[in-house]
């Protein structure tokens, strides 16, 4: 047992595995389930080991079988699981609430309400829906499965729910794009006494920047920062990201400079956020800073937010050599979103037909997004030729998107082609495509007001007891 405390690989695994078979205790639960454990749960484990030393085990406990249904949802082998749970019940062995827990956790990231739901009558029937972990699980599992409002009739019937029970109907209101109600439930939260945690302000301050509630998030800023709350990463990331998506960046960037334990995530979202709104050489300059001081080393995110600099500031000699630095200095694969920065940096810029090469280069299938945004290109340049074979592509992939029909008429009106722009337009009559509706702007304004000022100096207060005591 003292050499698993030390157990880092599974090499170490096997080493013990062997002295366990040679000591004669490889049919000792307690001692072969350590062996499990830590395959099928640890991120260094191995789930094929796991499955190979259960199966030699010649009568597992429900320990051992809840094991590898946890270790088989975390490897996303769904199927297995609800197998190793059929075999468990035939061995008589009664499923308890962390058996359903790990189930239901599945039937959510399958994404099948049907499954979800025959789970649930399942845990009526052993009588386990109320305790904690299944409880927090059903919700969890109906809010990925977008059924808000059972998630919420299950929340209300929690007599005192805990911590936990609040950051998951928080983030699943989150999930299904119902932010306003998430701050919602964050101040009720604060108001029935309870203390958030990390995975709270995370998922909160998400919302704000989901919703553009951008007071609400500089409230909550406001309340931790004097506290331990507000020296942790991922919150200070999450603030980042939400002052950056509100077009705060100057507060984003005031975020970023003051936190101690930076991270990639924390230079990617600051350098993607300055790009974004066209901050090219401060996103720029902060990229080379990393590098120079070698303080993290870049990721694809890190070269998604490069590019997108470079496309908003046009700069094409650049843009061409990160991509290159991403490709051959840091051997990263460029994904299509990388060749779509790429494809708008050369469009914008004139070079259509190197564009035009890089797509056919490209090792991945491209999409309708990237052949879209060089149909963009080519109709602002009056390439119309190149637009003709963007326009064939497109009609494989979307063939009745009406904005490639847009583009493609006004391209030949921009060059005087008058009957081919008319020959479009009635195309797109005939196939019956509707014209998209033209976007709009509107005024964020910070969800319940009312509530938020009444509760305010509530609030506060059990933020900041945080650090109390």
């Amino acid at each position: 047992m003292s050499l698993f405390k030390k157990c880092s690989t599974i090499k170490h695994v096997n080493q013990i595995h062997a002295h366990i078979i040679q000591s004669g205790l490889h049919q000792t639960l307690f001692v072969i389930g350590k062996i499990i454990v830590f395959c099928a749960v640890s991120e260094r484990g191995d789930m094929d080991y796991a499955i190979s030393v259960f199966e030699n085990i010649q009568n597992p406990d429900g320990f051992l079988y809840n094991t590898m249904i946890r270790g088989f949802s975390k490897s996303y082998q769904f199927v297995k699981a609800f197998e190793y749970y059929k075999r468990m019940q035939e061995k008589g062995f009664l499923s308890d609430n962390f058996t359903f827990s790990f189930l239901l956790k599945i039937c959510g990231q399958l994404g099948s309400v049907v499954l979800g739901q025959q789970m649930h009558c399942t845990t009526l029937k052993h009588g386990l829906e109320s305790h904690t972990f299944v409880s927090n699980a059903l919700i969890h599992m109906y809010g990925r499965v977008k059924e808000i409002r059972t998630c919420c009739k299950l929340f209300e019937e929690m007599p005192q729910p805990q911590l936990v029970a609040w950051n998951t109907i928080i983030h699943c209101h989150v999930c299904c794009g119902k932010c306003e109600e998430a701050l919602d439930f964050f101040l009720r939260m604060l108001r029935s006494g309870i203390e958030p945690d990390d995975a709270t302000l995370v998922v909160t301050v998400s919302a704000c920047s989901a919703s553009g509630a951008l007071d609400f998030g500089r409230w909550v800023h406001s309340c931790i920062k004097n506290t331990s709350l507000g020296n942790i990463t991922s919150v200070s990331n999450s603030l980042i990201d939400m002052y950056a998506k509100c077009g705060a960046v100057e507060e984003a960037y005031e975020t970023f400079e003051k936190m101690k334990g930076k991270n990639i995530v924390s230079w990617n979202t600051m350098i993607l956020g300055l790009a974004t709104h066209g901050h090219t050489e401060e996103a720029l300059a902060l990229f080379l800073r990393m590098l120079q001081e070698n303080l993290q080393t870049p990721n694809d995110v890190t070269f998604l937010g490069v590019l997108c600099a470079c496309s908003h500031g046009g700069m094409v000699d650049e843009g061409r050599r990160y991509f290159d630095m991403m490709c051959n200095t840091y051997h990263i694969k460029p994904t299509i979103k990388h060749y779509g920065c790429m494809v708008d940096i050369l469009g914008r810029a004139g070079f259509v037909e190197e564009a035009y090469r890089l797509i056919r280069s490209m090792p991945v299938k491209c999409n309708a997004i990237v052949w879209r945004t060089l149909l963009a290109a080519c109709r602002i340049h009056g390439n119309v030729e190149l637009g003709k074979k963007v326009r064939k592509h497109l009609l494989e992939l979307e063939p009745d998107h009406s904005s490639d029909y847009v583009l493609l008429a006004n391209m030949y009106a921009s060059v005087g082609q008058w009957d081919e722009a008319m020959g479009v337009r009635k195309s797109m009559q005939e196939r019956r495509v509707q014209k998209s509706e033209p976007g709009i702007s509107f005024i964020g304004v910070a969800p319940s007001i009312s509530l938020r000022i009444q509760s305010v100096q509530t609030c506060s207060k059990a933020i900041n007891a945080t650090n109390t005591g």
